[in-house]
């Protein structure tokens, strides 16, 4: 009996283990992750909750779990705009060094969501500095 069990128990695991790769992106994209149980590096990771404070385009989110810097790319490239104590949902990744929160993209409680880079590559402004934020000497020369 005991092995009947075993052979049983092993073909529910190898059924849930085919079955959990063919869910539909999107939906697992679109299940929210909790700040606190953010433990790796997944693309399209959806976390939500209030923005605590901003400074440019990075901002601190807080749900019940903890708290997460978002970085939502440099200002230039585009302005975020978000208040504190707006409630949103972030789509993105933990960051390869910083250990902030990349979006991807942000969206806010009435449903209108701010695009910031694609998931996949790297994001439009790497090496790539906008002419301004060049230093002096390096500014093409105007005839």
């Amino acid at each position: 009996m005991k092995h009947g069990a075993f052979l049983s128990l092993a073909l529910t695991a190898v059924v849930g283990a085919i079955a959990i790769p063919m869910l539909p992106s999107s939906a697992q994209a679109q299940s929210t992750t909790r700040i606190g149980d953010l433990q790796q590096r997944a693309r399209g990771t959806v976390i939500s909750g209030e923005v605590v404070s901003i400074v440019g385009n990075d901002f601190t989110l807080r749900d019940g779990s903890g708290e997460i810097i978002v970085d939502a790319g440099p200002r230039w490239w585009r302005e975020i705009n978000l208040k504190p104590g707006e409630e949103v949902s972030v789509r993105g990744e933990i960051g390869k060094k910083s250990g902030e929160f990349d979006a991807f993209s942000i969206t806010r409680a009435n449903g209108s969501t701010i695009e910031i880079r694609p998931a996949e590559g790297p994001p439009p402004w790497a090496g790539k500095p906008k002419p301004e934020r060049l230093p002096a000497a390096a500014q093409p020369v105007k005839p």
